[in-house]
Order: C-alpha cells, then structure tokens, then sequence
C-alpha cells in the first residue's frame, strides 16, 4: 500500500508502482468515484482498445426503420 499527499490544489501523485500495474499513461484520463468512505480513481480505456476484444458475441441487427 502507498501513502499519498493531497496538496493545497486537491492534487495526488498515483505511485509509480500503481501507475504501471495499471497502465496509466501522462494525459491519461481517469474515473474519480467516491465510495463508501474512499475514493476511488479507474482508468478510461478508449473505446477502439475494445475493438476485437469479444469475438463471438453476435452481430448487432438492425431495426427494420433504421435501415
């Protein structure tokens, strides 16, 4: 477990170790919720890193007045 700092602007650096289990990048955007008594700060992925992530779910229909 890492200890930080909240500074004077609300600020947190994510520890080095944290960052690369999680793969969060410089300019990378991430989800803050406040859970119970924590917050709790998640990752948004790209919606094209999903591309090719679920291959056997079926093709999506289109409804017959959107064609």
């Amino acid at each position: 477990m890492s200890l930080v700092t909240v500074s004077s602007k609300y600020q947190v650096v994510i520890p080095k170790d944290v960052r690369e289990k999680l793969g969060i990048r410089p300019g990378q955007k991430v989800e803050a919720f406040a859970v119970g008594n924590r917050v709790e700060l998640v990752p948004v992925e790209s919606i094209r890193t999903f591309r090719g992530k679920f291959p056997n779910l079926p093709p999506l229909e289109r409804e017959s007045d959107r064609l």
